[in-house]
């Protein structure tokens, strides 16, 4: 059988070890999509204890906080220890369009969604476009409404 050696592939591996073995704050990768009147947000979180999870808002800006503890063998030797262990944190700024009152948060599998809904002021609206002709028919001059078609 043949073997073939890519010493790129093994540096994107060393070189994502040493980036998660920096102290500080872990990044968590999302998702984050409009799905009608609310965003969704996933998190990544992979082994994280869902009491651990902290969501705060703060004016305009969410803050996500989740610590991941390391994995310990007593008397174990290891050989290989990739996964990160730490605080993993994440801000966005949600703007003024957001009801920052009622984001939902889940955890499952791994993931962390949150649900945020958008404002009743910032959703789109319709606005109806009044013509003189049809302030005869209402009794009220210079309002009625433009017919498309």
């Amino acid at each position: 059988m043949a073997m073939s050696f890519d010493p790129f592939s093994e540096i994107d591996r060393i070189a994502s070890v040493l980036i998660q073995s920096r102290p500080g704050p872990r990044v968590m990768p999302v998702d984050l999509y409009r799905d009608g009147d609310r965003y969704i947000l996933s998190a990544d979180l992979p082994g994280v204890d869902p009491g651990s999870v902290d969501i705060d808002v703060d004016g305009q800006l969410l803050t996500i906080r989740a610590q991941r503890s390391a994995a310990h063998a007593d008397g174990a030797k290891w050989l290989l220890q990739e996964r990160p262990a730490g605080t993993y944190l994440r801000q966005f700024s949600i703007g003024e369009g957001v009801d920052s009152a009622n984001i939902s948060a889940s955890y499952e599998d791994g993931v962390l969604r949150l649900v945020i809904p958008v404002s009743e002021r910032a959703k789109p609206r319709k606005v109806q476009v009044m013509t003189q002709n049809s302030a005869v028919d209402q009794g009220e001059v210079g309002k009625q409404p433009i017919q498309q078609g």
